[in-house]
């Protein structure tokens, strides 16, 4: 059974990641399609819009899976933060808007992944965070970087410090979210309306507007390399062998700073 679902309508491809009973985490096998599916998008030019949502009324991506993250070393880890990186630039990047319809958790590799759409609707049962310093790591798709240009540096370090997880209402009053409805099938409704009206624009005005704004955050700057070192680097501790183990004996960690 394919992890990720999708279903194309005037334009608009619409993709639903589909692990419920692991509340939609991102392993590799999703990791790889949701790349596969990327390359479509730049070259179908019969798509000309995304929507990215989980399957369910629990998750739209709970986090990163944390048994494939346990087994790492510090070079995988390294190379995973970069194979990441490189996935979510190009949903970034992609000239062709790209709406995050954001349903429950939105946690770690999910809030990254959610992130990195241009814009993000959620439901009010939606959560988001950065709890990975919970594990003894730290965010790694690109986590550290775009949720400090979202809300601040401030509360972006208050957020990823602490690994608080706030609401859907906490986040709008943020900038992390742009709208905040009741259920799913609303939010679907509204992720629809919202690109259906983008897509009614000069498509070349909307891919150079999406062009134009991502310039000012290039990601040649020495951020995303630092973030993928320093996720690898965690990778290697025994706190983050510990913070990992303790999540899944579903017990509480005990950091020893080394």
């Amino acid at each position: 059974m394919s992890l990720l679902k999708t279903q194309q309508t005037n334009g608009i491809l619409t993709v639903t990641i589909s692990r419920p009973d692991a509340l939609n985490a991102l392993n590799s096998e999703v990791m790889n399609g949701l790349q596969k599916i990327m390359h479509d998008v730049y070259q179908n030019a019969g798509i000309r819009g995304m929507i990215l949502t989980g399957e369910g009324e629990k998750a739209f991506v709970a986090g990163a899976d944390i048994r494939e993250l346990a087994a790492l070393s510090q070079q995988q880890a390294l190379e995973l933060a970069q194979k990441g990186q490189k996935l979510f630039k190009s949903l970034e990047d992609c000239d062709k808007p790209v709406i995050a319809a954001v349903n429950g958790f939105a946690l770690g590799g999910g809030c990254e992944l959610a992130m990195a759409c241009h814009m993000r609707l959620a439901t009010e049962n939606a959560r988001f965070g950065q709890p990975e310093v919970n594990l003894g790591i730290i965010p790694g798709y690109g986590g550290t970087q775009r949720l400090t240009q979202l809300v601040g540096r401030g509360k972006a370090l208050e957020l990823m410090l602490t690994a608080d997880i706030i609401t859907a209402q906490e986040a709008k009053n943020l900038g992390l979210v742009n709208h905040v409805v009741a259920t799913r099938d609303e939010l679907m409704a509204l992720a629809e309306k919202i690109m259906t009206k983008i897509l009614s624009k000069g498509p070349l005005a909307v891919a150079n507007v999406i062009k134009s704004v991502n310039a000012g955050f290039s990601f040649e700057s020495e951020g995303y390399a630092a973030e993928a070192t320093h996720f690898g680097e965690c990778a290697a501790t025994g706190d983050f062998k510990e913070g990992t183990a303790a999540f899944l004996e579903k017990r509480q960690p005990v950091f020893k700073g080394k």
